[in-house]
């Protein structure tokens, strides 16, 4: 377990990790959103994991949905399927929760729903089952992050504990859409979508569509946000626009900012203007897929 000033991030029991990515733990001082300014938002970016959001404080006051067909509204948990636009979310005072991150495979063993149904939705946690719904309590009574985790690690497990098959398989060899998704995270989103279809034998368009019938994005999609995903850490860490822009494939800066304003909303510096006072985020957990 990692522990900063106001953080805390884990990995899952083994047994959980090919479904679950990391636990974070975060508490900010309402100094930071007072600094940030009483209007101000925090973006849900888009990511490679679906994930839960679970609070032990005041409710999450979402502000603008990632699909136009929902609208806004406050959770006490929530769960964010992989999308392609912001979530929008209100910044109050203290805020004090923990966020886990799914892998898309774990939608459905965790969450019992596939991953291509939540693409672009905020679901209330308490819509997928009672274990869910108490966990908020049962997290906020505990002592420590340590024991929140470890509430985490009993919870998931028992919810995948029917999986045998799909434990049984968790070494051998992956699926051609898993092979996929595990070599565009790899690529840091710069491997060509055509390359990977020619690999698994199937036309592009076939293989877009099985890929997008379990990931939940198409291969395309799925690329920009890996990729979006690895500039937005390279320029939390203080990596320049033009550096950022080179280091993840963009053609250059023009392309970075025209991608960032597609998939976030807005420019890369408004974006590290609206977090600067809330920067003292978790150190990133090790990728799976770059462990032995």
């Amino acid at each position: 377990m990692l522990v900063g000033d106001g953080w805390a991030a884990a990995r899952p029991q083994p047994r959980l990790r090919p479904w679950v990515a990391r636990y974070v733990g975060y508490r900010s001082a309402g100094a930071a959103a007072a600094a940030a300014g009483p209007q101000s938002v925090h973006r849900g970016l888009p990511s490679g994991h679906l994930t839960l959001n679970i609070s032990l404080g005041e409710p999450v006051r979402i502000v603008g949905m990632p699909r136009g067909d929902q609208a806004p509204g406050e959770f006490r948990a929530l769960l964010g399927g992989l999308h392609t636009a912001p979530v929008l979310i209100a910044r109050g005072g203290t805020e004090f929760g923990l966020e886990v991150a799914l892998e898309p495979a774990g939608a459905a063993a965790v969450l019992g729903v596939p991953a291509a149904e939540l693409t672009g939705h905020v679901v209330d946690l308490t819509e997928f089952g009672r274990d869910l719904a108490r966990l908020p309590e049962r997290l906020a009574e505990a002592p420590d992050w340590a024991h929140r985790f470890a509430i985490l690690d009993d919870v998931l497990s028992a919810r995948t504990a029917g999986d045998s098959d799909a434990v049984d398989a968790a070494g051998a060899a992956a699926s051609d859409v898993e092979w996929a998704w595990r070599l565009i995270r790899r690529s840091g989103g710069t491997v060509r979508v055509a390359d990977l279809a020619r690999e698994t034998g199937w036309s592009r368009r076939r293989f877009g569509e099985r890929f997008r019938r379990e990931i939940g994005l198409t291969p395309k999609q799925a690329a920009r946000v890996v990729r979006f995903e690895r500039a937005a850490g390279l320029l939390k860490a203080g990596r320049g626009l033009a550096e950022t822009a080179a280091l993840c494939g963009f053609s250059d800066q023009p392309h970075l900012t025209g991608e960032w304003r597609a998939l976030a909303g807005c420019v890369p510096t408004t974006w590290l203007a609206e977090e600067r006072p809330f920067l003292q985020d978790p150190l990133p957990v090790p990728d799976p897929d770059s462990e032995p």
